[in-house]
C-alpha cells in the first residue's frame, strides 16, 4: 500500500508569489487569445456586396459592352480585390482605380478563379491586356506603362466579347460616361 502525504497550500509570501505567477499566467493567456481574435477579425474579409459599385461600357469593334463593377476605393479594398470569390458572372468585374497613374502591379493571391485583367489609361484605353490569369498564383502580373485604372473581369470575358488592346472603357473616371444600359 502506498502512502500519500497531502502538503499543506502555501502562506504568507509564498502563497502571494505563487498567485502572482498564476495571476500573470492568466493575464498572458487572456492577451494572447485576444491578440489572435483581433488578428482573425482584422484578416476577415469583407462582403464584396458591400464594395460601392458603378456600371461601366467598354467600346469594342462590335459595340458598347456593359458591366456592372465593384471599386476598390480604399487600401483594404484594394488588396482584398477579387480573392475568396469562388464565382464571377460574365458582366461583373472590379475596378481599382488610381488618384494619379501608375505601374500597377497585381496578383492572384487567394483568388479562386481565372481573371482577365484590363489596363486602362487617363484616357479610358485599354494598354495591356492578361487574360486568364492562373488562380492563387503569386507571379505579379505588371504593365510596362503608367495606368489610371485595373478592371478584373471574369475569366475568358475578353476573348468572348472580342475585347482588345486599344478598346475604349466609357465611365466618368476616364472622362466619357456613357448613358447606361437600357433596360427592357
Amino acid at each position: 500500500m502506498r502512502v500519500m502525504r497531502l502538503i499543506p497550500p502555501p502562506t504568507g509570501p509564498e502563497a502571494r508569489r505563487c498567485s502572482l505567477r498564476l495571476a500573470t499566467c492568466l493575464l498572458w493567456a487572456i492577451a494572447l487569445m485576444s491578440a489572435a481574435w483581433v488578428a482573425r477579425a482584422a484578416a476577415a474579409p469583407e462582403a464584396i456586396e458591400q464594395f460601392p459599385s458603378t456600371q461601366m461600357g467598354i467600346r469594342t469593334r462590335a459595340g458598347l459592352e456593359w458591366f456592372s463593377v465593384w471599386i476598390a476605393d480604399s487600401q483594404a479594398r484594394e488588396q482584398q480585390g477579387l480573392m475568396f470569390v469562388r464565382w464571377l458572372p460574365h458582366d461583373h468585374g472590379m475596378l481599382f482605380p488610381q488618384a494619379a497613374p501608375q505601374v500597377m502591379t497585381m496578383w492572384m493571391k487567394n483568388t479562386l478563379i481565372p481573371l482577365d485583367m484590363l489596363f486602362i489609361d487617363t484616357q479610358g484605353r485599354i494598354v495591356y491586356i492578361r487574360e486568364n490569369t492562373t488562380p492563387q498564383s503569386q507571379d505579379l502580373i505588371s504593365t510596362p506603362t503608367p495606368v489610371k485604372a485595373v478592371l478584373e473581369l471574369a475569366g475568358g470575358v475578353c476573348a468572348g466579347l472580342g475585347i482588345h488592346v486599344g478598346d475604349r472603357v466609357e465611365h466618368r473616371l476616364f472622362g466619357a460616361a456613357a448613358a447606361g444600359p437600357v433596360v427592357n
